[in-house]
């Protein structure tokens, strides 16, 4: 009789753990939480042809955009990390690039664009209308003018497609004291999905850009969680599901802030971070948003 209880209660318990395991997975499918995959774990990644890498560069931004195998690529990453971008993009067949965007002109976001020029045909390249005496901007200007590749400035509210994703210029600047402020922030727009991507932009970038439309599904958060940036009135105007984080660890600034984390949980965004994940993949039936995380050999660190 005592061994008919002991059974009889082990069956009771695996019954309430399995309960219990079925109201998590059916909270996490409701609520659209991003489950941690691989690309091995889910072989549908290719299936969607809209997808967002955000690529982890470390301590800088990499941005790759990818609609029916035209590309769009928004900044690359540290010096250092040039040559394994070229690596990795090589490595998923990309040959040309009908967009390259380099937001701003610090070296954590343009440092690998001289690699990607020479290695890459390029359609338009675009950046802010701001000459700087920095020696990865040079270099950049002397590889466009080897390939002849015309250096483009856009304008606000100026629209370009990438098959049937539309991408939108919010804002664009042209003060040479605070290079943050020059960033072009981006929306993407795919179907019924919306991403808005903020490079390095300031609070006053946010504030000019308030009364646009930039409520959107999907946030790369500004200048890798600075408290500088994601003011709290822009980030309710935004309403983001899901806020990307690039940010490198360790890192002199601490990035990303607590302030900033404790904005996001409050409004309730999920918060994705590629010192934590490696590469984030966004991809997207016109509907839904889905992620998978991949370790990728595109962070250079120094041994």
């Amino acid at each position: 009789m005592r061994k008919l209880k002991q059974t009889i209660g082990k069956i009771l318990i695996v019954i309430l753990l399995i309960i219990s395991y079925q109201k998590v997975i059916n909270y996490i499918e409701k609520e659209n939480i991003p489950q941690k995959t691989t690309i091995e774990e889910n072989q549908n990644l290719n299936n969607y042809p809209f997808q967002i890498h955000f690529i982890d560069v470390g301590e800088a931004d990499c941005i790759l955009i990818n609609n029916n195998n035209q590309y769009a690529l928004i900044d690359a990453g540290n010096n250092e990390d040039g040559n394994k971008l070229v690596t990795y993009f090589k490595s998923i067949g990309i040959e040309k690039f009908q967009y390259v965007i380099g937001t701003h002109a610090h070296e954590d976001h343009i440092g690998g664009m001289d690699n990607i020029i020479r290695n890459f045909e390029i359609m338009h390249f675009y950046m802010p209308k701001v000459e700087v005496n920095m020696k990865t901007y040079q270099e950049i200007r002397e590889e466009l003018k080897k390939k002849n590749i015309l250096y483009e400035t856009p304008k606000i509210d100026s629209t370009f497609t990438l098959s049937n994703t539309t991408i939108k210029v919010l804002s664009i600047g042209d003060d040479k004291e605070d290079i943050n402020s020059t960033s072009i922030v981006l929306k993407v727009t795919y179907q019924n999905t919306n991403y808005l991507l903020m490079a390095d932009a300031t609070n006053d970038v946010e504030q000019k850009i308030l009364n646009k439309n930039i409520k959107s599904d999907l946030i790369k958060i500004g200048h890798h969680g600075s408290n500088h940036s994601s003011s709290a009135t822009f980030l309710n105007k935004v309403k983001p599901k899901y806020a990307i984080i690039s940010v490198g660890t360790p890192n002199d600034y601490g990035f990303p802030k607590k302030v900033t984390l404790d904005k996001l949980e409050r409004i309730g965004a999920n918060i994705l971070r590629t010192d934590e994940l490696g590469t984030i993949i966004a991809s997207s039936d016109g509907n839904n948003i889905y992620f998978n995380y991949l370790k990728t050999d595109t962070n250079y660190i120094e041994k």
